[in-house]
């Protein structure tokens, strides 16, 4: 068994690897779903195999020491050399591979299960959320805010709250659903959402926006126009979030039309793109508008890649004052 376990251990020590490398993606929750089954099924085993075993073979060297002892008193030698305690001890103590086993099983549990139904820690990669989400945010992602859904194949069992406007979602990657991102839901399923000359349109009207002071950002040491936009809620609520604008590219950067699944919705042109959004599908767009390659340019996103909702900025170890929720 310490071999087959030190063999485990190499695999998945490869597996970790080449998912650092960028040799292939990782499937982190499949991973641990994986490593769940395999320390249960170690800790199963040591619990009714190899405990009983450990604790009839203590039993037996105690009673072997205990029968010695009575046939050398009857014997009349009353002082008998030996302690059999601390063989007995190590008779009971773990092996390693045990304990780098059945031993981590109830920690790897509780993670699975924190991390599949409750709350999953997700890093920003990259400037298309900025100003809401600057690059190194470590944030938490709420699982069942949108329902709660089986860990690895994604299928949600029991709805919670529906997907709104406004709302910053991490979802699966459409081309590469091995691939997490995260952005803003403009649209939802029935909106014709429109981007034209660097300006949002949901159903034909234009989205409100009021002008702030221009962002500065430090990694790229430049100004960014700045608005404060302000999406359609709920029963004729509104929800606003900062976003930032570049005036120098043109409506259309880097947008054309391609194939994805529901392209047939959307039509392109000089001034940019609008898109009736399907039923059960999202559409999705960064902060960070000209720096940010979202549902423009490869679609919608369907309700079976949906994570969660992202609500809360846990770390941030080059800025401690990024703390805190965010909208």
């Amino acid at each position: 068994m310490g071999i087959l376990t030190g063999i485990l251990y190499a695999c998945l020590l490869a597996y970790g690897t080449g998912w650092y490398l960028g040799k292939w993606n990782g499937n982190f929750s499949l991973l641990l779903f994986i490593l769940t089954l395999v320390t249960l099924a170690y800790w199963l085993a040591e619990r009714f195999v190899f405990l009983p075993r450990r604790l009839a073979a203590a039993s037996a060297l105690a009673a072997q020491d205990a029968s010695r002892r009575a046939e050398l008193q009857r014997l009349g030698i009353s002082q008998v050399d030996g302690n059999v305690e601390e063989a007995r001890q190590r008779i009971l103590a773990q092996p390693w591979w045990l304990d780098w086993t059945a031993g981590l099983f109830p920690v790897i549990l509780l993670v699975f299960l924190l991390r599949s139904f409750l709350f999953e820690p997700f890093k920003i990669p990259s400037g298309s959320m900025i100003p809401t989400l600057e690059i190194g945010d470590l944030i938490l992602v709420n699982k069942y805010h949108y329902g709660v859904r089986l860990p690895v194949v994604n299928k949600k069992i029991l709805d919670n709250h529906p997907v709104q406007r406004g709302d910053v979602m991490v979802f699966r990657y459409p081309v590469d659903p091995g691939v997490d991102f995260i952005k803003r839901v403009v649209g939802v399923p029935g909106d014709e959402v429109a981007y034209l000359n660097q300006r949002l349109y949901l159903n034909g009207q234009p989205v409100p926006v009021t002008a702030l002071e221009d962002y500065y950002d430090e990694l790229q040491r430049s100004y960014s126009k700045h608005f404060r936009e302000s999406l359609p809620g709920p029963q004729g609520s509104t929800r606003s979030h900062r976003i930032l604008v570049d005036p120098s590219l043109p409506s259309s950067y880097g947008m054309r039309a391609r194939a994805f699944p529901g392209s047939e919705n959307c039509r392109y042109s000089a001034e940019g793109v609008v898109c009736k959004v399907p039923p059960g599908h999202y559409f999705m767009m960064g902060d960070n508008r000209d720096n940010s390659e979202d549902s423009r340019f490869w679609g919608f996103v369907p309700d079976e890649n949906i994570v969660g909702r992202a609500f809360f900025v846990w770390m941030n170890f080059g800025n401690l004052g990024r703390i805190g929720a965010f909208q």
